[in-house]
């Protein structure tokens, strides 16, 4: 018995170092996957002005077929570089790099190894007189011509995608295009620096400031390696760090006759940073931004090309850029291939396989990312690089998550055709009605050392992305938050498309800072969620944050031209806040949080006019009483 014994345990140990090496080996051969089915090739392809752009080309070993072409550009690296070193994952998912399509990234002018001067959102020249007219258009077609005309086994085809800065770029792909180019698919697209990631509304989004010399330090030759540095806080304490600070200019000094030593790119010397230089020297929407936003050249693009915008109604980066670039070619092409898809996600989650869907705290489902993967991108890209590329995907127009029953919906178009404006009046009570009262004002103090805090959380983050989903009870205990919520719910009603906030100010002072912020408050006895929750949170009470926006009141009647507030005069600002799907259930309660500091997401107003507030000086910062009448009002687009 006792051999049988010893004889059993040898034979489990066996089994369970074999299972054990046998996952071993199924993890090592994902991470290989890509070296065990592609060959890479390294090129320079040449633009028309004779700046070479470093391309790296996947194509599969499988040679009995022809494969499509998908190009990614981009600003953040085509790495890991040498022919020898492979990536764990290309493509826009696995399931596509699985498939078989030849997958190619590059890095865009003045990046990496590309050759040429870089330019942070490089505006586009409608009409080139020349080849030294260039921009992201022309260099995409360059790239695209070298492509089909010197890849083998490549069916004619060509697809482009991007998330975030290089969705800017498959953006730009679909302006003047190739003719092989046949689907686009911009993701969490940057459409204009004054209102995506670094403005929003003309506020300068501070707690992106750690980002700025990857913008804006300038290298003259290839690189393979890192040529900025990020600024080091010292710190976890965004908000103390960012308050202490005090002034904008005050942060010069990590920008301003920066020492970058690197031998591998041919640069010691003493520069500023570029960027920094644009944000502080132009902080209207002047002439610079407005000719590099992308938006505007939307109105005429190639028919050939199909378009599928995607984007997360969670993404605090990039919001307004893909709904807008919808928009945009929506109204100006109504005869292309236009759809765009949303769903519960932060900035990017979609490309990411993760199982359970959380944001910040909250739960939306299981598997949602897998999903749009799977039966959404790879479909659409099928359907037009690989399949019979009409306009019959079996897609909808519009695909949208609702972030509060937690369900995708289909429409023809978007905002859905059966919606219906909506009007809810702020009251003194901190309710909100259908109907108008009689208009009083409502008085809080903002006071300039104590700014309203956008997330409780104490860390320094490099983009800030968790607070779009937070818990807004913190705020709303607060005295300089104004609060304004329904009755509980009898009746569930859904909000899809826009809202605008039509307030009516005043200030003691002459400029100030406006956000309004939309919360689904949910029950006292509700389930509580199993797992994601921050351990001092419950899902009791939560205040989950649906949209929120900001405006800098000097912007209120042009963004190019500001102008004062007159001290205590009621004054008009309005406030156009993002898209949204959210349903607000039974038992919950719909409210409005108004406020006039949100930091450091947003730098500090110095509620005293100056010409620029990058250049204002400490003595400018002012604490002041601000009023909101009751005559504001808050207009929502309700699914009927």
């Amino acid at each position: 018995m006792k051999r049988i014994t010893q004889a059993l345990i040898f034979i489990l140990t066996l089994s369970i170092l074999f299972i054990g090496c046998r996952r071993i080996t199924f993890e090592e051969d994902q991470k290989l996957y890509v070296k065990n089915h592609y060959n890479k090739t390294e090129v320079d392809i040449e633009m028309r002005d004779g700046i070479k752009l470093h391309t790296t080309i996947y194509s599969p070993k499988n040679k009995s077929k022809k494969f499509p072409i998908i190009l990614k550009r981009t600003p953040y690296s085509s790495r890991p570089y040498g022919k020898n070193n492979f990536p764990e994952k290309i493509g826009p998912n696995s399931i596509m790099m699985k498939e078989g399509n030849i997958i190619v990234c590059q890095d865009v002018r003045g990046r990496w190894m590309s050759e040429g001067t870089y330019d942070n959102m490089r505006p586009h020249i409608p009409i080139k007189k020349s080849n030294n007219d260039i921009d992201e258009s022309s260099d995409t077609y360059d790239t695209i011509d070298w492509l089909v005309k010197n890849i083998e086994n490549n069916n004619g085809n060509v697809g482009i995608w991007g998330i975030s800065y290089p969705g800017f770029y498959a953006t730009c792909a679909t302006i003047d295009a190739h003719p092989a180019l046949k689907a686009a698919s911009p993701q969490a697209s940057v459409g204009d620096f004054f209102f995506d990631d670094f403005h929003h509304n003309g506020a300068f989004l501070l707690s992106y400031f750690r980002t700025i010399p990857l913008f804006g330090t300038i290298k003259n030759t290839p690189s393979d390696t890192s040529w900025y540095k990020l600024p080091n806080l010292k710190t976890k304490d965004q908000y103390q760090f960012f308050l202490d600070a005090g002034p904008l200019g005050n942060l010069d000094k990590y920008f301003k006759n920066q020492y970058i030593d690197n031998p591998s790119i041919n640069i010691n010397k003493r520069t500023d940073n570029l960027f920094w230089n644009e944000l502080t020297e132009h902080p209207n929407y002047d002439d610079l931004w407005q000719k590099k936003g992308i938006i505007q050249h939307l109105k005429k693009i190639n028919s050939s090309v199909a378009t599928m915008i995607v984007g997360g109604w969670f993404d605090a980066e990039d919001l307004y850029g893909p709904l807008e670039t919808y928009k945009t070619i929506e109204k100006y092409n109504p005869k292309n291939y236009n759809t765009m898809v949303f769903g519960p996600w932060d900035h990017g989650a979609w490309a990411r396989s993760k199982g359970k869907n959380i944001v910040g705290n909250y739960y939306f489902g299981d598997s949602i990312s897998e999903h749009f993967q799977k039966d959404i991108e790879t479909k659409f890209f099928n359907h037009f690089l690989k399949g019979k590329g009409d306009h019959n995907t079996g897609l909808p127009e519009a695909y949208v998550f609702d972030t509060g029953k937690k369900e995708w919906k289909s429409f023809n178009k978007w905002p859905p055709e059966n919606i219906e404006k909506s009007i809810a009046y702020l009251t003194e009570n901190q309710r909100l009605t259908t109907k108008k009262v009689n208009t009083k004002a409502i008085k809080f103090v903002s006071d300039i050392k104590r700014p309203v805090p956008y997330t409780e959380d104490i860390k320094t983050v490099f983009t800030p992305r968790k607070y779009m989903t937070d818990d807004q009870r913190f705020a709303a205990r607060r005295p300089d938050v104004l609060i304004f919520e329904t009755l509980v719910l009898e009746n569930e009603f859904t909000l899809a498309g826009d809202i605008l906030a039509k307030l009516e100010v005043a200030t003691t002072g002459t400029d100030a800072d406006w956000i309004v912020k939309i919360i689904d408050v949910h029950p006292s006895e509700i389930e509580e969620q199993k797992e994601g929750m921050q351990d001092h949170l419950k899902l009791s009470n939560y205040h989950l944050m649906v949209r929120s926006e900001v405006m800098r009141g000097r912007f209120r009647n042009s963004f190019s031209k500001p102008e004062p507030f007159v001290a205590n005069k009621r004054t008009k600002v309005n406030i156009k806040l993002q898209d949204v799907f959210h349903t607000f259930k039974k038992g919950h309660k719909l409210q409005i949080q108004v406020q006039s500091t949100w930091f450091p997401l947003i730098d500090l107003n110095p509620q005293t006019f100056v010409p620029n507030i990058f250049k204002a000086k400490e003595k400018d910062f002012k604490t002041q009483t601000h009023s909101v009448f009751t005559s504001s009002s808050i207009e929502f687009s309700v699914l009927k």
